[in-house]
């Protein structure tokens, strides 16, 4: 079994490159399933029924979230659809659930969204809720999207997970990492699978308002860049008998017609 993961979607410039480039993409793969992290999507940050859509019409199976996820106030999006992912650690009466679990005919995948607590909101503990969300998943194919911003706590839960589940793949900091393994030869890692967004921009927003942030402190009102886009991804093969992985490749395209 082949699984895609894109990482952060960003803005309306970032769905459109993801229309354009996923169907393709997924060929090449011949990916089962297609997972994007969707808390960017909308303009201005966050998910709305709208972007969700466009993330769905390029060919996502399911979207995961992150910090961002209620941003837009779309809270009821999460009840509707469950193949729209919020953070797991979320407390009990939050709407959504962190967990999907899709039938691919043969086999079934199931996809958790985590959210890390360093430096992030002071959620409930990723470590502690996953033991919890394992004991109740009856597949052996499991993918993670850790939404994190230390790479200590991606890559402790990396190794925690070791044997347990399919992959751990890391996103939220929108820059692809060159750490992808295959931990003990059973779970795919990465620590981000990177963004979908301009290429000039810092992490898919005008350069010169983030260094007017980064220089002087005081508020800016960040908006989507635009110009070519860049494409992370990360392509995984799971034993479906086992749900153990034994390889993971890291995609990056660019947008060169734009």
């Amino acid at each position: 079994m082949n699984i895609l993961m894109v990482g952060d979607v960003v803005g309306e410039n970032g769905c459109s490159y993801l229309s354009r480039t996923l169907p393709k993409l997924r060929r090449e793969c011949e990916a089962d399933a297609v997972i994007v992290n969707g808390e960017n999507s909308a303009k201005g940050n966050g998910i709305t029924p709208q972007s969700a859509e466009m993330l769905f019409s390029a060919g996502a199976d399911v979207i995961t979230t992150g910090n961002h996820c209620f941003r837009r106030r779309c809270e009821s999006l999460f009840d509707e659809n469950p193949r729209i992912l919020r953070p797991a650690n979320y407390p009990d009466g939050t709407p959504g659930s962190g967990v999907c679990v899709l039938d691919l005919g043969k086999t079934s995948l199931a996809v958790i969204n985590l959210m890390g607590t360093a430096f992030m909101e002071p959620l409930d503990n990723p470590f502690a809720v996953i033991d919890t969300l394992l004991e109740s998943i009856e597949t052996r194919c499991i993918l993670v999207d850790f939404h994190a911003e230390a790479t200590a706590e991606k890559r402790a839960l990396g190794y925690y997970l070791a044997g347990r589940v399919s992959a751990v793949i890391g996103t939220h900091t929108h820059t692809q990492t060159a750490d992808e393994e295959c931990i003990d030869g059973k779970t795919a890692y990465i620590s981000d699978v990177g963004m979908v967004g301009a290429q000039r921009s810092v992490l898919g927003v005008c350069p010169e308002q983030a260094i007017q942030k980064q220089r002087f402190h005081t508020p800016v009102q960040f908006t989507e860049a635009d110009g070519p886009c860049i494409l992370g991804a990360v392509c995984l093969s799971i034993d479906s008998k086992t749900g153990n992985s034994n390889k993971i490749r890291r995609i990056i395209l660019k947008d060169v017609t734009n």
